[in-house]
Parts: C-alpha cells; sequence; structure tokens
C-alpha cells in the first residue's frame, strides 16, 4: 500500500502541531513564571537550538529514510541484533501512554469553553471550587469531554495524512497563531505589556537556580515531542527531496514563537489585573479565568479566543500522538485504518476513565501507586523515564547503529560539511548525556 505524501508546509505545520500542544500554551508560561522569567527562557532557547533541534533532525531523519512505521524504521538501519532494535522502536506506544491522560486534559479546556459562555468565576475561591470539583467531584463531566476529544482525534486520523492529518493542521495551525497574535495586539494596549515582555527576556541571573536550569533544559527537549515516534512517521511522509534540516528549523521555531507569544498574552494580563506569575499550574485554570472575568463582554470573547488557542494546540498534538500507533497497526499487522483508529482510540479512552477515576474522590484509593494517584505516576513516569528513554534511543542509533556514511548523505546536501560536522558531535555526545542528565534529575534528586 502506498503511504500518501505530507506537501512541504503540510509536514512542517503537522510536525509543529505535533510539538505545539498545552505545553507551549499551559506548560510554558506557568514555569516560566516559577523560575522567574528571562533567565529560564534564554536557558531554553539556547537548549532548544542546541539540543532540540538535534534530536528533532535525527528523528526525521529516521522517518524519512525508513519510510514506514517506527518499528520498521529501526530494522531498517540496524547493523545488528536486529532483533534488540526492533524492540526499541516500540517506543511509539508512549505516545498512546501519554493520551490516556493528555486527552483528558484537553476535556478540561472544553468545560473552560462552557465556562467562558456560562459564566466565568469572579474571586480566587470560586475559580478554586471551579476547578477542585471538575477534578475530584465530576468524573462523568470529565469523561463526556474525554470521549468528544477522543472522536474528534479519531475523526480526522481515519482520513488518513492528506485528507485528515494535514488538512487539519493547514487549517488550525494558522488559525491557533491567528489568535495568539490578535490576544497580543489586545494586550498591547494594557501598561503591562512592557512589563511582560521584560519579564519574558530581560534575564536576571540572581534568579537562575541549578533547579531553574533542569527544568529550562527539560521542557526545551519535551516540548519538541521527540522520542515517541511521532516525528518519525509524520518524516515517513515526507516527499523525497525534502529539506531535511530547514524543516526541523521550522518546526521548532514555530513551537517557540507559539510558547513565546502565549508567555506575552498571559504575563501581560496577569500583571493588568495584579496576578502572581508564580501561580503553577493552576495558572491557566484558576488565575486567567478571573482576569477574563472581569473584562466583562471583551473577556468573555477573549476567554473564549484563549481556551479554543488552547483546545487546537491539544488536538494537534493529540493526533501525532496517536498516529504512530495507527500506522504500525496498518503496515506490521494489515488492518484498515478505520479498524486501527478505532483499537487505538478505544485503549486510551478506556484507561482515560481509569486515570479521571484515580483523582476522583470516591475512587481515588482504588488506584493508587505509591503515594500517588495513576494520573499522576503514569505522568510523572512518561515525563521522567519513558520520553528521555526515547530520546537517548534515538540519539544513540542515529549517532551510533546508522553508517555515517548513509547519514551524512542525506544531510550534508543541506546542512553544509561544517553543520554536519557540529550536529554529528552534539548527536553522538551532547544530547545523549544532557537527556541522561534530566532523567536521573527527575528520577533521584
Amino acid at each position: 500500500m502506498q503511504q500518501a505524501k505530507f506537501s512541504r508546509i503540510g509536514f512542517v505545520l503537522s510536525a509543529a502541531g505535533a510539538a505545539v500542544g498545552l505545553g507551549n500554551i499551559w506548560k510554558f508560561p506557568y514555569i516560566t513564571g516559577l523560575y522567574g522569567g528571562g533567565a529560564f527562557v534564554m536557558v531554553y532557547l539556547v537548549t532548544i537550538l542546541f539540543i532540540g533541534v538535534s534530536l528533532l533532525l535525527a528523528e526525521m531523519l529516521m522517518g524519512k529514510r525508513g519510510g514506514s512505521d517506527v518499528v520498521s524504521n529501526f530494522e531498517k538501519d540496524a547493523p545488528s541484533h536486529k532483533w534488540a532494535w526492533a524492540k526499541a522502536g516500540y517506543l511509539f506506544v508512549i505516545g498512546l501512554i501519554i493520551m490516556t491522560f493528555y486527552s483528558v486534559v484537553i476535556g478540561w479546556i472544553f468545560y473552560y469553553l462552557y465556562l467562558a459562555i456560562t459564566g466565568l468565576p469572579t474571586t480566587l475561591d470560586q475559580a478554586q471550587d471551579i476547578f477542585n470539583h471538575l477534578y475530584h467531584q465530576s468524573p462523568w463531566i470529565q469523561i463526556i469531554a474525554h470521549l468528544v476529544s477522543v472522536l474528534i482525534v479519531g475523526a480526522i486520523l481515519v482520513r488518513g495524512i492528506k485528507g485528515g492529518i494535514e488538512k487539519f493542521n493547514l487549517v488550525l495551525m494558522p488559525l491557533l497563531i491567528l489568535i495568539l497574535v490578535g490576544l497580543m495586539l489586545y494586550a498591547m494596549q494594557f501598561e503591562s505589556f512592557s512589563k511582560a515582555l521584560s519579564f519574558l527576556f530581560m534575564p536576571d541571573f540572581s534568579k537562575l537556580s541549578a533547579e531553574a536550569i533542569i527544568r529550562a533544559v527539560g521542557h526545551s527537549f519535551f516540548t519538541l515531542s521527540i522520542g515517541i515516534g511521532s516525528i518519525m512517521v509524520y518524516a515517513a511522509a515526507l516527499p523525497k527531496e525534502s529539506n531535511l534540516f530547514s524543516s526541523a528549523l521550522w518546526v521548532a521555531f514555530l513551537d517557540t514563537f507559539i510558547a513565546l507569544l502565549a508567555g506575552i498574552v498571559i504575563f501581560s494580563f496577569l500583571f493588568q489585573f495584579g496576578g502572581e506569575p508564580a501561580k503553577g499550574p493552576g495558572l491557566v485554570f484558576m488565575s486567567l479565568p478571573i482576569i477574563f472575568a472581569k473584562l466583562g463582554t471583551v473577556g468573555t470573547v477573549v476567554a473564549l479566543l484563549f481556551f479554543l488557542g488552547m483546545a487546537f494546540a491539544g488536538l494537534t498534538s493529540a493526533i501525532s500522538l496517536v498516529e504512530p500507533t495507527v500506522m504500525y497497526l496498518e503496515s506490521r499487522w494489515g488492518w484498515r485504518k478505520s479498524k486501527a483508529v478505532f483499537w487505538s482510540s478505544f485503549f486510551y479512552f478506556a484507561f482515560g476513565i481509569l486515570m479521571i477515576l484515580s483523582v476522583t474522590d470516591t475512587t481515588q484509593s482504588y488506584l493508587m501507586i505509591g503515594k500517588k494517584t495513576l494520573f499522576d505516576a503514569v505522568e510523572f513516569a512518561v515525563d521522567s523515564f519513558l520520553m528521555p528513554l526515547g530520546g537517548i534511543l534515538i540519539a544513540i542509533f542515529v549517532g551510533y547503529a546508522m553508517k555515517k556514511e548513509d547519514v551524512r548523505a542525506i544531510l550534508s546536501k543541506d546542512m553544509g560539511d561544517t553543520l554536519f560536522a557540529v550536529w554529528y558531535f552534539s548527536i553522538r555526545y551532547i544530547a545523549p548525556l544532557a537527556v541522561l542528565f534530566l532523567a536521573y534529575n527527575a528520577l533521584f534528586v
């Protein structure tokens, strides 16, 4: 079966959609707030450039050269111990594991879109009560919202690369950028706009702790969705003569640009209305709704646009998390796409219900792993172990298992010999050590 191919712009926007997720609009602003702003952002940007792009390019290379599902791509270039490398290819299941809780969070965003229409909280107590009630006492609302997310993602995936994934991203990624740019233009009228720019882009190195550096490096790696096979299977559908290096740079640029846009918008609103930047994960679901409510009718429109942008970011990323499993079931098991999409969706929908029940007051005690809820334990395992493992495997495979001549033949014509030498050194030594360092700190420090 001949696989449909992306157009170049379709690939860049789809790969950017894979990278741009809730981490850009939710996690990046709140961890930037927690760790003091500009100095954190500077470490984040430097790491994106020198480590993130290296790993992103390595995963694209494997996809373009292999042209198939993740396991087959590992098998294609394994010089020996093919069985062991094929097993490494099963890292694609990480995406489906992520979806067991990621789809639930997308459901929360749908709920907040509903709140934007029906009435936002006007005090911190109200905001906390609404979120805590949703999180701990409303399993059916979460399950229904989770199901909506599953159905939307499945409907897009079943239409394939050209008719579904590319078409969806060609519409939603520009819309997401337009929404954020529009919100930024609105925020420019605030006196706080210049303060937000200073907070994000004027580094105060006195606030740069060792923990802040670790979090900045970690987020710069994870924000690009490296190590879970998403970028690899998208690159497998690239046209033959595509420039991987420029594509990787464009994907990293769009991912970073959207994160910074979201940060400018969020901190402009926070500073204008006396919000605290270091509010942590509750920044988006507690602090911002109160601020939007203070703006009256305009706030309702702003809130709708903001949460719609979050929904777009979540859905484009969610599609890329499921597609590696769908491609594997199609190419290796011979399943029809509709069957592969159905069973992949059923898996993460069913386990997503367990995630929801693990944070529901009446059922939480039955779904604990040690002192963590199932939701928290799975999220921790993905961030601290599974994604770093995927990143290290890709770096080692491209840097050591693949023949250097084969790698050079694909990349040097686009990068030149000097840049290729720098990148190759990074993928063999710097990137694996950086990811190993992150995993060690997350697990043991």
